[in-house]
């Protein structure tokens, strides 16, 4: 059962349109299927994005942010369920562990940190959810490669590439978030070495 899932995505206010509509084509989406979207709490970028549009379609939207996010301006007050919380690492353990899901789309470093996190929980069997990575246009190209080569190396698993999913567009997001296949975290620990 898909209820509420985390969204990762950029706080540049300087994002490509190509990326402000896959967000808001996202958000609108998970809000017609009834999925409380849950973020990273900021009000600029594509996380603004994402959070005024659930906002605007009615949807459950709810923010963890760490304090000093809320000193610097950084908070949505459109948000009203809002979870101050007091370090970065804290916020991603609520992030990541209290959802049903995760999405990534387009962003800087703290999305790929809070990517590639989520993607060695999962290879720990420290989570078992359906990992989703929105491909806009091609962004994440080099990021596969890369992996490609870590498993061409050696360094991990081909079957590691089965920890997540990419999809295109937007609506593939919800295909994949209620279709993923089980992820069997006592299994994925034992072949979490190579």
């Amino acid at each position: 059962m898909i209820s509420k899932v985390s969204v990762f995505c950029s706080s540049s206010s300087l994002a490509g349109e190509v990326y402000r509509d896959a967000v808001r084509d996202l958000a609108r989406l998970l809000v017609e299927n009834n999925i409380l979207v849950q973020y990273g709490g900021g009000d600029v970028g594509l996380m603004g994005h994402l959070a005024d549009t659930v906002i605007e379609s009615k949807g459950e939207i709810r923010g963890i942010i760490p304090e000093f996010m809320v000193k610097e301006g950084w908070r949505h007050h459109g948000v009203k369920d809002m979870e101050i919380v007091e370090t970065m690492s804290e916020r991603k353990r609520i992030i990541m562990t209290d959802t049903d899901g995760i999405i990534a789309m387009a962003g800087g470093f703290g999305t790929l940190e809070e990517l590639t996190e989520a993607i060695t929980l999962k290879q720990l069997g420290l989570i078992n959810i359906p990992v989703i990575i929105l491909n806009t246009n091609g962004f994440y190209d080099d990021m596969f490669n890369f992996f490609r080569r870590m498993s061409t190396e050696k360094l991990i698993r081909m079957e590691h590439h089965k920890i997540w999913k990419e999809v295109k567009l937007p609506g593939e997001v919800i295909t994949q978030l209620f279709n993923t296949p089980a992820w069997d975290s006592s299994k994925a620990r034992k072949r979490a070495a190579i």
